[in-house]
């Protein structure tokens, strides 16, 4: 538990040293030039022009790759550490190559544009961090190789106007406050409205009592809560991720969780059992439509898909409840 509040093992960014920043640049370096490769690989026959571009900007990274192995050989020698993204809190995890195949072109060149976005939040904070004049330079130079990548539209082919700048402006400002709100918003919802499922109706069907029942279902909510808000703020500090405020987000995770578990629990300080319990399932009802539509409005998730996941889930929590209420 303590593990998972602190970032799952993780070191912080702050922790590392100098050099041990640049081993992490390196790595990331690597690891984003064959993540390019393989969308290239995955777009070339049905889209070669992309394809092309992503070529490019696997060539761009091993340029970068170069430049960064030159300046750890003069400041550290050969021997670079291992160290990479999954072993430092803050960054997103890539996803293997063979789940490219079931991503479309759209899917895509967001997950790109979102990798060029966190690589120079990066270098910002890494040169932020080095005392080193060559190194910061490298580090800042490298900051604004990744901010002036023109957009994956552009580099494309296509036109850019002032209208799409403005869409573009308004697409970065939503995706923000879905990282910043929804993305933690809607994981603690999740999180409440189906964890707390099983607690809370096993209660009811073992006691029969609303009183008791109502109880256990507040001390599930507000503890699923706390935990889920100090573990949202704890994991990301939002630096390198573009996340947003930790503390923001663990107020939003927090919250809906807390929310998501006391919906079915409020209703049972109605005193009579089969009143409570039959309004507390229509507020399950309501609470996994409304998680379906915000996946499906927020987070471009199919609703066949969308409602299967969340459907699935509640009824499977649900029974587990039903099963150990009337053991």
């Amino acid at each position: 538990m303590l593990s998972r509040i602190l970032g799952s093992g993780r070191r912080s960014f702050k922790s590392l040293s100098e050099q041990e920043v640049l081993a992490l640049a390196i790595s990331s370096e690597e690891d984003d030039a064959r993540i390019y490769l393989a969308y290239a690989d995955h777009l070339r026959g049905d889209f070669p022009q992309s394809a092309k571009v992503f070529e490019e900007m696997a060539a761009e990274e091993g340029v970068h790759r170069v430049r960064l192995i030159e300046r750890h050989k003069s400041r550290f020698g050969d021997r670079i550490p291992l160290i990479r993204r999954e072993h430092v809190r803050g960054f997103h995890e890539r996803k293997p190559d063979w789940l490219v195949k079931n991503q479309s072109i759209d899917k895509i060149r967001l997950t790109a544009e979102e990798m060029e976005a966190q690589a120079h939040n990066f270098y910002l904070a890494a040169a932020a961090r080095t005392g080193d004049a060559d190194t910061r330079k490298l580090l800042g130079d490298l900051a604004l190789a990744e901010k002036s990548h023109e957009s994956l539209a552009r580099r494309l082919g296509l036109q850019h106007t002032p209208e799409d700048v403005k869409a573009e402006e308004a697409q970065t400002d939503r995706r923000k406050f879905i990282l910043t709100y929804v993305q933690p918003g809607l994981a603690g919802l999740m999180d409440g409205s189906v964890s707390t499922l099983a607690p809370i109706f096993a209660t009811a069907f073992a006691t029969g009592d609303t009183w008791t029942t109502f109880l256990v279902g507040l001390s599930a909510s507000v503890g699923a809560g706390i935990s889920m808000g100090f573990t949202e703020a704890a994991h990301d500090d939002g630096v390198i991720s573009g996340r947003g405020s930790p503390l923001k987000r663990g107020l939003a995770s927090g919250i809906m969780t807390a929310i998501g578990g006391l919906g079915h629990a409020l209703p049972y300080l109605i005193p009579d059992f089969t009143i409570a319990t039959t309004v507390a399932i229509a507020v399950v009802f309501v609470e996994l439509w409304a998680i379906a539509w915000i996946q499906n409005h927020w987070m471009d998730t199919p609703w066949s898909r969308a409602i299967l996941q969340v459907v699935l889930g509640g009824a499977l929590v649900f029974a587990a409840g039903l099963l150990i209420g009337n053991a």
